[in-house]
């Protein structure tokens, strides 16, 4: 079991302020510690507040990285691209010049751009925080339920895995995707979970539970026991 806090907020403007505090202490930490921070970065509505208030920080941004935990793979200009929405809310402002290592890479598919993404992940340091998200169907980062590469991506020991996920309302029609691990979650030296909503919060009572960590990926998080991981929920 991974050694899990949890904290409930009353709203999403208590949850922001609460991630972004967060976030400045594990930067500010690894600077301290290792002469430079490293956050893995997820897309989603529920960060964007919080990176966007980040990024006008006066933090020693020189010695900062950025890297997605996982990304479609799709152009970064696409509508749908993770990368292109973390140069939007967080690589702006005072964070515009920061180091930002991405998962797409020019090859033609997930599967064929796994070694160059896996070596670019190889590259970086320990990270301090890693910020995921869950979706209703259970999944975390890009490890959907089921899907095509999910059994490797639990047990590898790369740090990023090529994922094809099952079609659903949850991934909609791109279901090509690059992802961390769960190998690649658990080098991280904190991991937070965001979660908001009834119908979020159901599903992460359901995966404590016992049962597969394929037809629910964010058991796997949960059950890690190298995983230290705060949960933020909020309605």
């Amino acid at each position: 079991m991974a050694n899990i806090v949890e904290r409930i907020f009353e709203s999403k403007a208590q949850m922001t302020e609460a991630l972004a505090s967060l976030l400045e202490t594990g930067i500010t930490s690894g600077i301290k510690q290792d002469g430079k921070a490293l956050v893995m970065v997820s897309g989603g509505s529920s960060p964007a507040p919080a990176y966007k208030y980040l990024s006008d920080l006066p933090l020693e941004w020189d010695k900062v990285s950025i890297a997605m935990v996982d990304e479609r793979w799709v152009e970064p200009n696409h509508a749908k691209s993770n990368e292109a929405f973390i140069h939007e809310t967080l690589l702006q402002n005072k964070a515009a010049g920061t180091h930002f290592t991405t998962m797409k890479n020019v090859a033609s598919s997930a599967i064929d751009g796994h070694a160059h993404c896996e070596e670019a992940y190889n590259a970086l340091k320990i990270p301090d925080v890693t910020i995921l998200g869950m979706g209703p169907d259970g999944h975390t980062a890009s490890l959907f339920p089921n899907a095509q590469g999910l059994e490797h991506g639990l047990k590898t020991s790369n740090i990023v895995c090529p994922i094809n996920a099952i079609e659903s309302e949850v991934t909609g029609s791109i279901t090509e995707r690059m992802s961390l691990s769960l190998h690649g979650i658990t080098r991280s030296k904190e991991v937070v979970l965001l979660i908001s909503g009834e119908e979020k919060r159901a599903m992460y009572e359901q995966a404590k539970t016992h049962g597969s960590e394929f037809d629910i990926p964010l058991r796997a998080v949960l059950n890690h026991p190298d995983i230290t991981l705060s949960v933020f929920w909020c309605p």
